[in-house]
Parts: C-alpha cells; sequence; structure tokens
C-alpha cells in the first residue's frame, strides 16, 4: 500500500484556502509550547487559531502546569502573523488511565500511545464541533516519535464522529522539527525530555540510568 503524504495533503488543503481568500478558524489541539512553535508560526498565516491544550496524560502535575505556562508565554511573546488565543481543556488524568488501563506495560509508540491519542483528539474534535471551528489539528506529528499515519487516522475518524474537519498534517516534513527546535533555542523554551505520561518518564528514566551504568564501566 503506498504511504500517503500527509504534508502534501496539508499543502494542498492550504492552497485551496488562499484561493479562496478565506481565513478559516482552527482548533489546534497542542502538547507543549516547543513542538507548538513552528506549527503555529506556519498555520497563522492561513487560519484565526485557538490553541486547545488538553492533555490528561501529563505527569506529575507540576509538570502539566510548568508546560501550560511556558505555552501561555510563548503565545504572548512569539510575533505570530495573526494572534493566537489558548483554550484549556480540563486536566483530570483519571480520564488517561482509564483510558489505557492494561495497556500500561506495552512498551513506548504502541497501542498505549494509540489510546492517549485517541482520548485527546476525540475530544479536540468535540471541542471543535462546539465552538463551531472550521477545522481541527494536533501538533503531534512535528514529533519524529509520533507515527504520523496513525494520528492523522484517529484524527479522521473523530472528525467524522464529531462531523467537524481535519486537517492532514505532518509537521515534521520540510524541516518543521528542526524549526522547532530553533524558535525553542530562540526563544529559551522548556523542552521535556520525555513524552508527558508516566510511563514515559519511567521508560526515559531507565534509558538515563543505563547511560550512566555504561559511562562508569
Amino acid at each position: 500500500m503506498k504511504k500517503i503524504n500527509y504534508h502534501r495533503q496539508l499543502e494542498a488543503c492550504l492552497g485551496e484556502i488562499a484561493e479562496r481568500g478565506e481565513r478559516p478558524r482552527l482548533l489546534l489541539h497542542a502538547c507543549c509550547a516547543p513542538c507548538s512553535s513552528y506549527c503555529l508560526e506556519f498555520l497563522s498565516e492561513y487560519f484565526d487559531i485557538t490553541v486547545f491544550y488538553y492533555n490528561p496524560n501529563i505527569y506529575p502535575q507540576e509538570e502539566y502546569y510548568k508546560r501550560v505556562s511556558e505555552i501561555k508565554r510563548f503565545l504572548g511573546e512569539f510575533p505570530l502573523k495573526n494572534k493566537a488565543e489558548l483554550s484549556e481543556g480540563e486536566y483530570k488524568p483519571s480520564d488517561y488511565f482509564d483510558a489505557v488501563k492494561g495497556l500500561e506495560d506495552i512498551k513506548e509508540g504502541g497501542e498505549r500511545c494509540e489510546a492517549c491519542f485517541r482520548l485527546r483528539l476525540k475530544a479536540a474534535a468535540r471541542a471543535a464541533e462546539e465552538g463551531g471551528f472550521d477545522f481541527f489539528t494536533t501538533t503531534l506529528t512535528i514529533s519524529p516519535l509520533k507515527n504520523a499515519e496513525k494520528l492523522n487516522k484517529i484524527g479522521m475518524e473523530e472528525a467524522e464522529k464529531a462531523g467537524v474537519k481535519w486537517l492532514p498534517s505532518d509537521f515534521k516534513k520540510k524541516n518543521g522539527y528542526k524549526h522547532s527546535i530553533e524558535l525553542s533555542a530562540e526563544y529559551n523554551l522548556y523542552r521535556q525530555d520525555y513524552c508527558g505520561c508516566i510511563f514515559s518518564r519511567r521508560e526515559r528514566q531507565e534509558e538515563k540510568r543505563k547511560s550512566t551504568l555504561a559511562d562508569k564501566e
């Protein structure tokens, strides 16, 4: 089966929007400030954006609020072509743990992550429908560690259920991820070293422990 180029689909959609001279409203689900940086810079050319910060997977609570604070700071400092607003979803970790129940021991990148994607994109689709947005999408596809195909598939499924339009994306393409790192450095953004959940945090800590032991040998 031929692999779908979601970035090309995004460019085609943006081209149609530009031709029509429209400025649609976009609900952009965001996971953190660094990942949002390039996505916002790129998309603000075409949309009126509301950043939807819904991430009940983040652990611990202090980490969640640190990331919220950082994205608020970035939105206030970054000179977007058109200013973006922030909408914060409910931080209820129990919703995340319910969504991944039985998948706790699966390695990062597997079914547990897919369940987490589904939880967040379902909430984003609902918020887009309730808010009357023209499109919704997520910054998650900018990460080289996230499967853009899975994210777009889930996004399209949840969009159809909610009756809203999904904006396809693979923001890591065309040096998007590289540029997000450059913007993070320029604005001194806090870059976490794990995805966000308690399981990815444990995996990262174990990797560090093994690396430290290897260095001592």
